[in-house]
């Protein structure tokens, strides 16, 4: 049985990206949640993770403590169905993820992960605008080249949706400014049941315990 360990739902982004990717391949698991920022984290974190961080994924002996990693070894015991057939278009995925998995700081950092929130107005920096604009374009780009085949980014969900999942949230909350294409990629993601899930498990966390909300 898999163990994933993840953060609060309403402020751990990096912790959406594997649970959401796990939920679409249809992998059961086992959801160990550490509150942020509080001892029971620091306390506990230590049992699971070496880096002290989340989200960790547990599979009898092997452990994994990065969310693109983890992705990666989804995608392994999916038989590769977690990023597309097409050997080009795969390695075009693996691009986008790479570059949300390394990029991004301005908005992540202006923008935080407040996934419950809406109409929020923190303005951006050159720097952070120029990071919706880019994510923007590559969303663009992707459902203008393969939008025939389905309404994920790449035709089928994958990986790459994954790993922008908490970039839909983000421009949820906060209102970006998109593109017709882009917000109508948006408009599509955010009805994923999936992703409401993650967001009725946020919004019950908060309501149980009064966690804070706000999180980079």
């Amino acid at each position: 049985m898999l163990t994933l360990v993840i953060g609060d739902k309403n402020l751990s982004s990096w912790s959406l990206r594997p649970w959401i990717l796990l939920k679409h391949a249809g992998l059961a698991f086992e959801e160990v949640r550490l509150p942020l920022d509080t001892p029971q984290f620091h306390a506990e974190i230590v049992r699971y993770s070496p880096a002290r961080r989340v989200p960790v994924l547990l599979d009898g002996a092997t452990r994994i403590w990065d969310s693109l990693a983890i992705c990666e070894y989804v995608n392994e015991l999916v038989a590769g169905r977690a990023w597309p057939t097409d050997a080009a278009v795969r390695a075009h995925a693996r691009a986008v993820s790479a570059e949300m998995h390394s990029g991004f700081q301005a908005l992540r950092t202006t923008w935080s992960m407040r996934a419950t929130v809406t109409n929020l107005q923190v303005p951006l920096n050159a720097d952070a605008a120029a990071d919706v604009a880019r994510i923007d374009g590559i969303w663009r780009d992707c459902r203008e080249r393969y939008g025939a085949h389905g309404g994920w980014l790449f035709g089928n969900y994958s990986i790459a949706d994954a790993m922008y999942a908490p970039v839909l949230l983000r421009f949820n909350s906060y209102g970006a400014e998109l593109s017709p294409t882009a917000r109508s990629y948006r408009d599509f993601a955010m009805q994923d049941p999936h992703l409401q899930d993650w967001l009725l498990g946020a919004a019950r966390e908060i309501a149980d315990e009064g966690r804070p909300t706000d999180h980079v």
